[in-house]
């Protein structure tokens, strides 16, 4: 079966129309973030978010770690998932499936040693998917994703041969190396963003390369 994948950083509609001609089942809109590449105003989310149509899904990428500011942030936005990049506090994930149980909630988990698979399967109880990058939430400026660091694919293959739920793969992930990723994780879906992008736009001749890379031959 063929992956799914998902395309981050985008930042308009043209963007996002672009990123879906090329194969992407999946868009992903950054919010305000510690440091690290793509966020955009909540206005911007909301305004590309209401002009993509089903089944195609909306990821907006939050840094908030309580139910309550998830809640508000995903108001402002309406997209139809939210990707909590960071670890929530206690209860997050069962108020948000209360307030929220049309919404799909992915849990990132990021990938710094074998200490990282407990991690992943305690979430795996809780959020709809998971999705595993490079970034490192214990540093004292967070990275929370856009590193374009590989890491442990190892580690990654654990994680979904354990996961009772869907994972994604992200980190560092380009036309190269795919391949390579896919065959070692098998993961349910891939996420690109620095591999797919020049000087920081949506390069076509990228995705193109990358697509047919992930499988996506007919394109």
């Amino acid at each position: 079966m063929r992956p799914r994948i998902k395309i981050c950083c985008i930042s308009s509609i043209e963007e996002a129309r672009t990123a879906i001609d090329f194969g992407a089942s999946a868009l992903g809109l950054v919010g305000k973030m510690p440091n690290g590449p793509g966020p955009i105003d909540d206005e911007q989310i909301n305004e590309i978010a209401q002009n993509i149509p089903p089944p195609i899904a909306t990821f907006l990428l939050t840094s908030e770690t309580t139910g309550e500011a998830i809640l508000d942030h995903h108001k402002r936005t309406q997209t139809n998932t939210i990707q909590i990049v960071d670890r929530p506090e206690r209860g997050t994930h069962e108020y948000l499936k209360k307030k929220l149980p049309h919404v799909k909630r992915v849990q990132v988990i990021h990938i710094t040693g074998e200490e990282s698979i407990d991690e992943a399967l305690f979430y795996a109880e809780k959020a709809d998917l998971l999705l595993l990058d490079s970034g490192n939430p214990n540093l004292d400026v967070k990275e929370l994703g856009g590193t374009g660091r590989t890491h442990n694919w190892d580690i990654s293959r654990e994680i979904v041969k354990q996961s009772p739920i869907p994972v994604f793969l992200a980190g560092g992930l380009n036309a190269d190396n795919v391949k390579k990723a896919l065959d070692t994780v098998q993961p349910f879906g891939i996420d690109v963003c620095s591999g797919v992008r020049t000087h920081g736009n949506l390069d076509p001749k990228k995705l193109k390369t990358f697509s047919k890379a992930s499988g996506f031959s007919n394109i």
